[in-house]
């Protein structure tokens, strides 16, 4: 069963998906060179827990800290430490997730450090563009997989329009999101259309595709959490939260003046 939640429980994932869109704010205007990830963790964590929230990745299956933080050939779950000091030409993605009242919001940003390459500036906007058609493919009636083929067909434009060939990462992908942080349907971020669950209004998915600039195979740290290029290509990683209405896809976790 995919959770619905009424008008008002979606007003109060809005809340949530707004702490966390400015404690992405915060650690996007701390990011720079010489910072370490462990330091923008505090200040995420801070963030979060002044403004009544709980971060929700800190504890979560053993997770030790309250945002991913994933750089250069890191894809996703990197685990925040002082010896990870960012440097000129970095890009680094921050996920980050808050829990508000019950109810969860999960949004991450690829951001780049000092001066970043072309090439890398260019993987970020073909995730952020895959993400936001993505986002456009939420409609009521539709299928779940009109969203995995948007977010594919998007990438597959921009690397043909680059003329780079993107890596997509197929383990991971977007995921029902409400009173829990991950939830049923998993989002695969390639798929024909028309399948999976019919989308109905009330239900909230996280939509997070990944792209690297080689392949997309990967492997997991001895970390048990962090997970890599198995090619040393770069990565980033883009997501928002987003709810089904009877108007269209609502960006629960985009911020306020946006």
């Amino acid at each position: 069963m995919i959770e619905i939640k009424t008008p008002g429980e979606l007003q109060a994932m809005r809340a949530a998906g707004l702490v966390v869109a400015r404690t992405l704010a915060a650690v996007a205007e701390a990011a720079k060179a010489g910072t370490s990830t462990a330091e923008l963790d505090e200040i995420a964590e801070q963030t979060i827990r002044d403004a009544g929230a709980v971060p929700s990745f800190k504890g979560y299956h053993g997770f030790p800290a309250s945002i991913c933080a994933s750089v250069n050939e890191q894809i996703v779950h990197g685990i925040p430490a002082p010896s990870q000091v960012l440097a000129d030409g970095d890009i680094i993605s921050v996920d980050c997730g808050a829990i508000l009242d019950g109810w969860h919001g999960d949004s991450a940003v690829t951001l780049a450090i000092g001066t970043v390459s072309a090439a890398d500036l260019a993987l970020s906007e073909a995730t952020k563009a895959a993400m936001w058609a993505g986002v456009e493919a939420v409609k009521a009636g539709g299928r779940l997989t009109d969203i995995s083929h948007a977010v594919q067909t998007s990438a597959e434009a921009t690397s043909l329009a680059d003329g780079i060939k993107y890596g997509m990462i197929l383990e991971y992908g977007g995921h029902g999101i409400g009173t829990e942080m991950h939830m049923d349907p998993f989002l695969p971020n390639v798929g024909k259309p028309g399948k999976g669950p019919r989308l109905k209004v009330g239900m909230a998915l996280a939509i997070e595709p990944m792209l690297t600039g080689g392949g997309g195979e990967t492997l997991e740290l001895d970390d048990g959490w962090t997970v890599v290029t198995a090619d040393g290509s770069r990565a980033a990683h883009w997501e928002h939260t987003v709810a089904i209405t009877e108007d269209g896809p609502w960006v629960l976790t985009a911020p306020e003046d946006v």
